[in-house]
């Protein structure tokens, strides 16, 4: 398997599995009781590994959030606690959502072992949420749960900002991206009325050509793998998601 086609097999784990944390009732909980609001949590938890930016630094890295949505979460939630702070409590609430969630089917050290070879090798060009997560602590090899989920997210932040440039560079704009990939998602994104008419996905050659340069551009992180352990990689992540499936 070659580096493109691994990083095309495994964007589906690659893009989903930190949604369901980031999605869950407990996480918000969390927040809560932390002192923050509304999606204010996921805001300065998933941001504030940049540090203490202003706002505009933070939509510029979610690349498809409304601006002004990410200022009001940012600014709200940063007067509850210093970024780093809550980007530490973020990922903890992650780290106990994968040792509850995640199932020990797949060899869980040797997955944690290969995205992070991949993830170490990979250049952050282009990606500040993925070079600032990388930077960070992680969990200890005794929590391997935790472990392959903070190094998939770490991953996915790479995906995640190559995407948004690939998008950007096919002629999409973010508002009219999330009409057309995710339009149940417009609120969440802080995307108001009136919505650009951006038509059927498959109907659009823009996406699947974004699609397409996505891949080719994380293509380059996967060949620090070799061919062999590209392979182990994708049937070790897809063994990982199967039971969240559905």
């Amino acid at each position: 398997m070659d580096p493109v086609a691994a990083a095309a097999a495994t964007a589906p784990v690659v893009g989903n599995l930190s949604t369901h944390f980031m999605m869950d009732l407990a996480t918000y909980q969390r927040g809560a009781e932390l002192g923050f609001t509304g999606a204010d949590f996921y805001t300065v938890g998933r941001g504030g590994a940049l540090g203490d930016v202003h706002a505009d630094v933070v939509a510029s890295a979610f690349v498809f959030f409304a601006p002004a949505a990410v200022a009001e979460t940012w600014d709200r939630g940063r007067a509850v606690m210093a970024p780093t702070e809550a980007a530490d409590h973020f990922l903890a609430v992650g780290h106990d959502w994968a040792e509850g969630h995640l199932g020990d089917d797949a060899d869980l050290p040797r997955l944690a072992d290969l995205v992070g070879r991949l993830t170490a090798a990979a250049n952050p060009a282009s990606a500040p949420l993925f070079a600032a997560w990388r930077a960070r602590p992680e969990p200890g090899a005794d929590r391997p749960r935790a472990l392959a989920f903070h190094r998939l997210n770490v991953l996915r932040e790479l995906r995640g900002a190559l995407h948004g440039a690939a998008v950007l560079a096919h002629g999409l704009g973010p508002h009219e991206a999330v009409t057309l990939r995710s339009p149940h998602m417009l609120g969440i994104f802080g995307w108001d009325g009136p919505h650009p008419d951006a038509g059927k996905r498959g109907e659009r050659p823009e996406w699947a050509a974004a699609e397409a340069a996505t891949d080719r551009a994380l293509g380059r992180a996967y060949a620090a793998l070799g061919e062999a352990e590209r392979v182990e990689l994708c049937d070790l992540a897809a063994t990982l998601y199967a039971p969240l499936q559905g």
